[in-house]
């Protein structure tokens, strides 16, 4: 009996962090003449939206990819070394879809995740919790939002927004989500940051603007879960994973700068830069900085991972638990991507202070980012974790 032709198998899915890493490539491309230019990132975006990573942390059964938290957080890594302020704009996208996750009802997650996936749609905010200057007045079917939101990321060029805006009756904030192009919307291209130019992280305002009650993710007066609360933890490992990707672009750009261009220091006595030991120490140093960084953020990713896979069943300790691995992952890719971006000059000589080469957008970039919330009241988290093991009160930022 003859042998039956074999049947061929379907090719393999690509890889997200192959796809990342060819995204980053591409970016990497036009970054420094972008990062002095500023401004929106129109066309860049674009290739944001053609590399399929819209839909990277989309449940598969909503039409998505499926990725693991720590596979998302390391692509958004990925794009921080190549451009640190369109890797923000793709994390907070995928902050976005985290929240209609943790605080949309079932049907809300079908309709808003499926639409994101077939639709390729780029999500912006405008969720600022700090700033209670966007009313929310009770209608006949939702609310009526007026006022202004700032440091609205990844708001210009979006096609939702999540948003919040204060109840004074409740004395609370709800949080719902809007086409960016709804009556009464308009998003200013006011960013005007000396680093991470190209967040479009500008203003919001609201004119009138009506959100409809089926639109409403998180009502005012209503306490949030464990479960939603993770929604802080998300968006605090993108910004680690955010300075990850700064400090391992400053460190690459040093270590190729020596190995390719620099000349050894005179009194050295050695024929290469990459042979001097001071060089060799203070990238000993510098490696010291950013390797434990790295293993803390990825454990980090897991960890959140293994919580969203709970759902409802996510208890308050374990939220803490999470947001102090993640608080310890936080300040030191903070502190690496602020010392290495700014010693890189230290090792590649006053050459390497070129425009040409762009280094100087490292520093620039984490200085500005790392300003989101202060390191101190980490550190203090930290400490009294450390001293009484309380855990981290969930807000926004903690």
């Amino acid at each position: 009996m003859s042998a039956l032709p074999a049947i061929p198998l379907p090719p393999a899915p690509p890889d997200p962090l192959d796809s990342a890493a060819d995204l980053a490539r591409q970016l990497h491309a036009t970054a420094i003449e972008r990062d002095r230019q500023g401004g929106h990132a129109a066309a860049e975006r674009e290739l944001i939206r053609a590399s399929g990573l819209l839909a990277l942390s989309i449940p598969v059964q909503h039409g998505g990819l499926g990725a693991a938290w720590d596979v998302t957080l390391r692509a958004v890594r990925t794009l921080a070394r190549a451009d640190s302020a369109l890797a923000h704009v793709f994390g907070f996208h995928h902050l976005q879809l985290a929240g209609i996750a943790l605080y949309g009802d079932a049907a809300q997650q079908r309709e808003l995740l499926r639409r994101s996936a077939t639709e390729h749609l780029f999500w912006g905010n405008a969720l600022n919790p700090l700033d209670k200057r966007t009313s929310a007045v009770a209608s006949a079917d939702g609310f009526v939002l007026n006022g202004v939101k700032s440091f609205a990321s990844g708001a210009l060029g979006s096609d939702w927004l999540t948003i919040s805006a204060w109840h004074a009756p409740t004395a609370s904030a709800l949080i719902g989500v809007l086409p960016t192009n709804s009556a009464g919307i308009a998003v200013q291209g006011d960013w005007d940051a000396f680093g991470q130019k190209q967040t479009d992280s500008g203003t919001v305002t609201f004119d009138n603007v009506h959100l409809p009650a089926h639109l409403v993710l998180q009502a005012p007066g209503v306490a949030p879960t464990a479960q939603a609360t993770l929604r802080s933890q998300v968006a605090q490992l993108i910004m680690t994973n955010l300075y990850l990707g700064i400090a391992e672009g400053a460190f690459a750009a040093a270590r190729d700068y020596l190995a390719g261009q620099a000349r050894p220091w005179f009194a050295s006595g050695v024929a290469a830069a990459t042979d001097d030991p001071f060089v060799q120490h203070r990238f000993g140093e510098l490696w010291t900085l950013l390797r434990p960084a790295e293993v803390l953020a990825d454990d980090a990713g897991r960890a959140l991972d293994r919580l969203f896979a709970r759902g409802a069943l996510v208890t308050a300790q374990e939220r803490g638990e999470l947001a102090v691995a993640g608080a310890t992952a936080k300040v030191l890719a903070h502190r690496a991507a602020i010392e290495i971006g700014s010693q890189l000059f230290e090792l590649t000589g006053a050459r390497s202070t070129s425009a040409q080469y762009g280094f100087d957008r490292y520093w620039r970039n984490a200085r500005v980012h790392t300003l989101h919330d202060p390191v101190d009241y980490k550190y203090r988290d930290l400490g009294r974790h450390a001293l009484t093991g309380t855990l981290p009160e969930p807000t926004a930022y903690s």
